[in-house]
Formats: structure tokens, sequence, C-alpha cells
């Protein structure tokens, strides 16, 4: 059975595709266009253009399995970054899922002390 699970990566694409790619199609485009190995204990995380549907492409031992989530009256926040891949982690996707902007989330900064007292 497909797990998402702590121990998988998430991979968003942030660039939108053509959501007429099936797997073949998205697998294809992990391998050659992102450089990345489709077999992965990653999932990889696809948007539209409208940013109201998600697709995501995983690898469980025989074969691969495809979701997808269409809104019906909303849209997903999707980052804004440099890079046409960013690396996040499970929470985050499941965030991402739930219509958190992940960009207005930021955590404490970490502080670091040589001395207790």
């Amino acid at each position: 059975m497909f797990e998402l699970n702590a121990t998988r990566m998430v991979y968003l694409h942030r660039d939108a595709v053509d959501f007429r790619k099936n797997i073949n199609g998205l697998a294809s485009l992990v391998e050659h266009a992102l450089g990345m190995n489709a077999f992965a204990n990653a999932v990889f995380v696809f948007g539209n253009r409208r940013h109201d549907r998600i697709k995501i492409l995983g690898w469980d031992r025989n074969g691969f399995w495809l979701l997808q989530k269409r809104l019906e009256e909303a849209r997903f926040s999707w980052p804004r970054k440099d890079s046409s891949v960013i690396e996040l982690n499970v929470q985050q996707l499941h965030w991402l899922l739930d219509g958190i902007d992940l960009s207005a989330m930021r955590g404490h900064a970490a502080v670091v002390y040589q001395k207790a007292a």
C-alpha cells in the first residue's frame, strides 16, 4: 500500500504542467526535465496554471501511483521561489493540500549558545 509518511521526500515542480500528462508523461518529466529518479522514495507534486489542481506521482514497490486533487472554488497557494523544484517535507505537503500558504509560515530562528551560565 502507498504511504505518504515522513520517510518520503517531496519535490514540488514549481512551474505549471499540462494536466493531460499522466503517469508516463510525468515520470518522463521527472527524469528528463528535472534530472531526478522517478523510482526514488519520493513523491513529485505538479500543479496546473490556475493552481486549482494538483497531481502527485509516486513509486511504490512495483508500480506508480498518481493522485489528483481538484478544488472546486479555491486555489492552492503555490510557493514562489526561484528554483524549478522545491523540496518539502510531508507535513508541508499536507499544509499545501489544506490551502495553507507555505511562504507565510515561518518558525522561530535557531539560537546557538556556547554556555548555559
